[in-house]
């Protein structure tokens, strides 16, 4: 799934106004993409325009108990997978960037 940020917005300067972004996976209903700082962080959907709908095969869907939806890669999907991330654990920083360096690659091998 690709998405390009609609306009700028003062609470999320660490997004480009009209950049396409890859969406890493879903979290509550927000997108988890790689701002401008290569962070990994959650957004609103709210803030973006869907350019690509498509969703990877690989990603494991799951419902919160509200309808939430959460999506991700197998290998991101453990419970606490991105807490061990900013904590910098070598396992998970080391598989963060193995699977979404992969998918920027498949992206980057479709435009």
């Amino acid at each position: 799934m690709i998405v390009k940020l609609r306009r700028r917005n003062a609470r999320y300067r660490d997004l480009t106004p009209g950049q396409s972004y890859v969406l890493i996976g879903i979290e509550g209903d927000h997108f988890r993409i790689l701002n401008d700082a290569g962070r990994p962080y959650l957004y609103p959907p709210g803030l973006f325009k869907v350019l690509d709908p498509r969703e990877p095969g690989d990603w494991v869907t799951e419902l919160g108990e509200d309808g939430e939806r959460y999506a991700y890669p197998a290998p991101l999907n453990g419970p606490g997978f991105f807490e061990d991330f900013f904590e910098d654990k070598s396992k998970a920083v080391r598989t963060f960037w193995r699977v979404v360096n992969q998918r920027l690659a498949t992206v980057a091998e479709v435009a």
